[in-house]
């Protein structure tokens, strides 16, 4: 009976083999196809990588260069307004002008070239285009105060005190300068204003003790200068 039953065994034997055979068979090709496409995948996600980092790459080549290129511009437009800044405080005005309109022909917004050539202007004996410079780097920058102090500065410079006030004051709001303080001690100096004189003088040398010796040279101060209150203030 064993015997007999020996060659059906075998037969199932060899089946479960077949497709156990068959199984791993099935099982190593979809570890391949899912190896494969993991493979893909990653090639894909390195791809991409890749191509992030050279676009990141390149604007931060392109950033470079656009810093590097404005850097090279603030230093040519500080240059040119040092120079005619210094051209114009060693009485070369033309010069200072002529420094200026190169600032202004490189950068037409720049309010500090309207205001130098303005000042060098009005001391240049050119009340009108002075002003009209001044005026544009006001609008250009509202609370420039240093324009603002060269607007009183030449209202003050062709006779019309009464503006240079304002002017003076209206710098006063957005700046504490020195001389703007002096500005005002001067016009009240020539008025022979003595208590306004000492004030706003007062105030200039609590900023910078070097305005009393410029003070005792003033002309400006003479109508004031044997009151006891001046002479004790620039001693």
């Amino acid at each position: 009976m064993n015997k007999m039953k020996l060659p059906g065994k075998m037969k199932v034997k060899k089946t479960i083999l077949l497709v156990l055979v068959i199984v791993a068979i099935l099982v190593l090709i979809y570890e391949g196809v899912k190896n494969n496409k993991e493979k893909i995948n990653l090639n894909k996600e390195t791809q991409d990588q890749e191509t992030q980092f050279k676009e990141e790459s390149k604007e931060i080549d392109i950033n470079l260069k656009n810093n590097e290129d404005l850097l090279k511009k603030e230093e040519q437009e500080k240059i040119l307004y040092n120079e005619s800044y210094t051209l114009f405080f060693s009485n070369e005005y033309e010069k200072a002008i002529s420094k200026a309109n190169e600032l202004i022909e490189v950068f037409p917004s720049n309010a500090k070239g309207y205001n130098i050539r303005g000042i060098a202007k009005s001391y240049n004996g050119d009340f009108e285009e002075g002003m009209k410079d001044i005026d544009k780097a006001l609008e250009l920058d509202p609370q420039y105060g240093y324009a603002m102090f060269n607007k009183a500065l030449t209202y003050e410079l062709y006779g019309k005190l009464d503006d240079a006030l304002v002017w003076y004051n209206k710098n006063l709001e957005v700046e504490k300068y020195v001389w703007t303080y002096y500005g005002i001690a001067s016009i009240y100096g020539r008025r022979g204003d003595i208590q306004n004189t000492v004030t706003y003088l007062k105030k200039a040398i609590d900023i910078d003790e070097s305005v009393k010796k410029e003070a005792r040279d003033e002309a400006d101060f003479n109508p004031v200068r044997d009151y006891e209150e001046f002479q004790k203030l620039i001693m």
